[in-house]
């Protein structure tokens, strides 16, 4: 069941801590451009990492795991010669891009507030 912001308990701890974890793990380093990158379909491995300027293996490696265990993407094995592996958004992942939406919202209503002062 949706709950509307107005309806949100905000000053529960149950609440609290969901926000918390929620924040914890969007904040993680690239893993907001690994979803991005993942919005117009699969990628493989190393298509994520040639788009994604700055991002070691091992952080890519680390990112998509952590994605794929939180039921944000998953791991498609193709079994083909040679062997291709691709990513690509569950439905949760996908509703990210309501959330990315949300922010790039917030962010342009921000910069025209500090630019009119």
């Amino acid at each position: 069941m949706k709950k509307d912001l107005k309806t949100i308990e905000t000053g529960t701890e149950s609440t609290c801590q969901k926000y918390r974890s929620a924040i914890e793990f969007i904040g993680k380093r690239w893993t907001g451009i690994i979803i991005f990158n993942l919005f117009d379909g699969p990628k493989r491995y190393h298509e994520l990492l040639n788009a994604i300027e700055g991002i070691s293996d091992r952080l890519l490696s680390e990112r998509l795991k952590d994605l794929e265990e939180e039921g944000l993407l998953e791991k498609r094995i193709i079994a083909e010669a040679p062997r291709k592996v691709e990513y690509e958004l569950t439905p949760p992942g996908h509703e990210f891009k309501d959330v990315f939406k949300a922010i790039l919202g917030w962010v342009e209503k921000k910069d025209e507030f500090v630019n009119r002062k």
